[in-house]
């Protein structure tokens, strides 16, 4: 029900601010900008969709040879003292644990490409176990909120990107971005077992917290020792190396099991299609909607408005040039990483506000893009309180990333 408010929302306050601009500024050209937007985020959205056919029927076609190899189950054992705690509504040992592992850990290394074919085959495994098919579990609530705020370890995109525009030290934003994707992640989790009234404060949460300090510390000596293009590259490798790794496992222990490894993975990689075709207008509802609010200047309205209430309140208001792209990740991820890339060609890659909008690339996710697609791949139409969960999540993140930026930065 919010999510259908918002995007009436998205509609109906573009359209008036488009005819204010017609009527009072005079601007002809307004409505044809928008229906051009419109168009094109149409056609982005159905192209996003059967881009993702080719990745989404390989990754089906691993993860069934996995499962039937027991590789999935595996992993599901490995991870259920913490993620029953999270997860108290799937059985024990249940395969989507393993894929939810799978889909965390694809994400906080940075690659996408494996993430998003990993998280619809773990929101297909909740779905199997919903009694109420169009309902949200609380399940599928906290998977999607905590994949909206994802531990990203290693944003390796936004360190290429600054390496790219020729930045004194690329990678001096990851700590930053670090600790920024880290409190996102734990403040989205906090909403949803506010909300399913989960426990946290037990033993397996504190290891969790403890056992992520820790990585953080390794990668802080790491980055110390090692230069920015040989900590991208290495780090790139490692990611490759681990999937790599997982995908060789499947296949073996499918060999040990004396399982086709071929005809399953075929089985397994017909649903990729089929899935792909499935969350077009889940999608394509969503980025036109965004597309309408972003090219009446409704976003830049926002975001000039909280600039001038900073301003008034007597704040430092050099963080807003970057605000749009904290802003605009909710919505797109894609759109996003192109005003990063212009706030850095403005005002410089190694400048305040260059490095501030990296550290929010890197620390935030983008709800509404998650949204449309794990719960369209599901045909999910309550969503429940998903959506204030995860924009939760979008605001820690955005502020928190905000001030840390400030600390290391300005």
């Amino acid at each position: 029900m919010v999510l259908n408010y918002v995007w009436l929302a998205f509609f109906l306050i573009s359209f008036v601010v488009a005819l204010v601009r017609l009527i009072v500024f005079h601007d002809t050209a307004i409505f044809t900008t928008v229906m051009s937007g419109m168009f094109d985020s149409a056609k982005t959205g159905a192209e996003i969709s059967l881009g993702l056919a080719g990745i989404m029927t390989f990754w089906l076609g691993i993860m069934r040879v996995g499962e039937k190899a027991g590789m999935i189950k595996a992993f599901a054992k490995a991870v259920n003292p913490f993620f029953s705690m999270l997860f108290p509504g799937i059985p024990k040992n249940n395969p989507a644990m393993g894929s939810i592992l799978m889909n965390f850990s694809a994400t906080a290394l940075g690659l996408d490409n494996a993430a998003t074919p990993l998280g619809l085959q773990a929101m297909k495994e909740l779905q199997e176990i919903n009694p109420e098919k169009e309902t949200a579990t609380n399940a599928q609530i906290m998977f999607l909120v905590l994949n909206t705020a994802g531990i990203t370890i290693i944003p390796t995109s936004v360190i290429a990107i600054r390496l790219a525009s020729g930045a004194a030290n690329a990678a001096d934003i990851f700590i930053p971005a670090l600790i920024g994707t880290l409190i996102s992640f734990l403040s989205g989790m906090i909403a949803v077992a506010i909300y399913q009234r989960i426990n946290l404060f037990r033993l397996p949460f504190f290891i969790f917290v403890g056992a992520l300090g820790g990585l953080i510390f390794l990668l802080t000596q790491s980055i110390k020792i090692y230069p920015p293009e040989t900590f991208a590259l290495y780090t790139g490798l490692a990611g490759g190396l681990l999937i790599f790794a997982v995908i060789v496992s499947f296949l073996i222990m499918a060999m040990i099991n004396k399982i086709n490894a071929y005809e399953e993975f075929i089985e397994g990689a017909k649903d990729g299609f089929k899935t792909s075709v499935t969350i077009i207008p889940y999608l394509v509802a969503m980025l036109v909607g965004i597309s309408a609010f972003r090219n009446t200047g409704c976003m830049d309205y926002v975001v000039n408005g909280i600039g001038s209430v900073f301003a008034w309140m007597g704040f430092n208001t050099d963080f807003v040039p970057a605000l749009p792209v904290g802003i605009m990740k909710t919505f797109s991820g894609g759109a996003a990483r192109g005003l990063m890339i212009d706030v850095m060609k403005h005002y410089g890659v190694d400048s305040f506000q260059g490095r501030l909008a990296c550290i929010i690339q890197g620390s935030t996710e983008t709800t509404f893009y998650v949204l449309a697609v794990y719960f369209g791949s599901v045909n999910i139409k309550n969503t429940r309180y998903a959506l204030t969960c995860g924009l939760i999540a979008d605001f820690v993140g955005v502020v928190c990333a905000i001030i840390i930026g400030y600390i290391f930065f300005h």
